[in-house]
């Protein structure tokens, strides 16, 4: 379907659930543009009284007055029906979960995505953990049209974002959602005039790099690892889930820190603690010390290293 034969504005369903998400939502209703309908994940109990939780993108949906579905299976014949029934022109999908053929090609004008990555490197479900942990300087966000293999389909429009040395994952997310929103809106924009056209992603991008799932084993600080990799490690996983080490049989989880190199003629082993008691904590690396800036221990809350050491009184602290 040519979107020039369109006689109104598009029909757009939104799929999205976290935040992430909502930055391009409210883009798109900021825009004018005519949400029909938003796909996000059903209600989940969580917290301590384990009360239902919407997700944000229900939240911001249900303040605007849009219509939210919230399958539980997307290939449900009941949800199949009620998205048939929305009639979408094109359907727009931001941090959701992976969508059967019979859904992302439902739309006449297909369904497009925001990703954040310049595509085809860090394909998959972590891209803006990954390209920290794997020390890049520039990352930046995506827009192209769904197809079979996830993460492959054509680029409709991309745009670079330079990551800071001292970036942290999260802070990272928020700039990466706001410049998706941003490109996203222009992006269908350009579809709608015509001067936008999809392109495959480029097939000699050298050596592939991915962004699986992030997994407990992840966030396991190898301190037989250079510091600079440890380091990378702690700001790609903070705020959430964290990187994490032991401290005297304790979970220790780390937010911020630094390397420095090792103290004069130093012999410690790597994973030896040090610290003055007072105002440095850290551990031996490969090759440097790694200090620690922001930490939780385990069964207490977040803090800063000096607050931890007023009341922290190690075991077996060495110097």
């Amino acid at each position: 379907m040519s979107t020039d034969s369109l006689p109104r504005p598009p029909r757009i369903v939104f799929m999205g659930t976290p935040a992430f998400a909502v930055a391009s939502l409210a883009a798109l209703v900021d825009a004018g543009y005519h949400v029909v309908g938003v796909i996000t994940a059903p209600d989940k109990p969580a917290g301590r009284g384990m009360k239902m939780h919407e997700s944000a993108v229900k939240q911001y949906a249900v303040a605007q007055g849009l219509t939210v579905l919230q399958p539980e299976k997307l290939k449900n014949p009941a949800f199949l029906e009620e998205l048939a029934a929305l009639k979408a022109d094109l359907q727009v999908v931001v941090a959701f979960r992976m969508l059967p053929e019979l859904v992302w090609n439902m739309p006449p004008m297909g369904t497009i995505n925001v990703h954040a990555s310049l595509l085809p490197q860090y394909r998959g479900a972590a891209p803006i953990n990954w390209a920290i942990i794997n020390g890049e300087q520039q990352t930046g966000v995506t827009t192209f049209k769904l197809q079979h293999a996830i993460d492959t389909g054509n680029i409709l429009m991309q745009a670079p974002l330079a990551i800071a040395p001292r970036e942290t994952a999260g802070e990272l997310h928020d700039r990466l959602m706001k410049l998706g929103a941003e490109v996203l809106v222009k992006t269908i924009a350009g579809m709608l005039n015509g001067t936008l056209h999809d392109q495959p992603q480029p097939a000699d991008m050298g050596q592939l790099k991915h962004a699986p799932k992030l997994t407990t084993a992840t966030g396991d600080i190898n301190w037989h690892q250079s510091a600079q990799q440890i380091v990378q490690l702690v700001r790609g996983l903070s705020p959430f889930p964290g990187a994490f080490t032991s401290l005297h049989g304790k979970m220790l989880k780390l937010y911020q820190c630094h390397a420095a190199p090792k103290p004069a003629h130093d012999s410690h082993a790597p994973g030896t603690v040090l610290t003055d008691g007072k105002t440095m904590l850290g551990m031996v690396a490969a090759d440097a010390v790694v200090y620690f800036e922001t930490l939780q221990l385990e069964g207490k809350k977040r803090m800063e290293v000096t607050d931890f050491l007023r009341g922290y009184r190690a075991p077996q602290a060495s110097t």
